[in-house]
């Protein structure tokens, strides 16, 4: 299951990177220092077992998936000018949902600190897509 995670998020990765170069978008100036936050959360979180790698899962997707609602939302303004968008949205959305659904299939409640572990995922988060707003 963490294999099939892991294709999806590079497949999620792949699909970005064609629609920036498609509408000639301009990436987040962000991009490095986000590599690097990942690797630590993810290394840092795995450090506490499955249970701790899982709950930053939890964490990180609801934002995500909270994200991209939002994006779906603003997007809804012109349905047919941005269909392609929503739909690739729509589908990752989903993903990302199942992605958080697994993680507490297996176990994230149980991780050491769970709720605080996952609210300070949340608010890092929520704080870097703001910054990425603003760059």
């Amino acid at each position: 299951k963490i294999q099939e995670m892991w294709d999806q998020e590079k497949a999620h990765k792949a699909k970005f990177e064609e629609l920036i170069r498609k509408y000639r978008v301009r990436p987040t100036a962000l991009l490095p220092f986000w590599n690097v936050a990942g690797f630590v959360l993810g290394a840092g979180s795995a450090l506490l077992g499955p249970k701790g790698a899982m709950a930053c899962t939890v964490a990180v997707e609801s934002v995500i998936v909270d994200h991209y609602n939002e994006q779906l939302r603003a997007l809804m303004s012109d349905p047919a000018a941005n269909r392609e968008l929503m739909d690739v949205i729509h589908k990752f959305r989903d993903e990302e949902q199942e992605h958080h659904d697994t993680g507490l299939e297996h176990g994230a409640e149980q991780a050491p600190f769970y709720k605080l572990m996952t609210d300070v995922i949340k608010v890092g988060c929520k704080v870097a897509i703001g910054v990425a707003k603003v760059v």
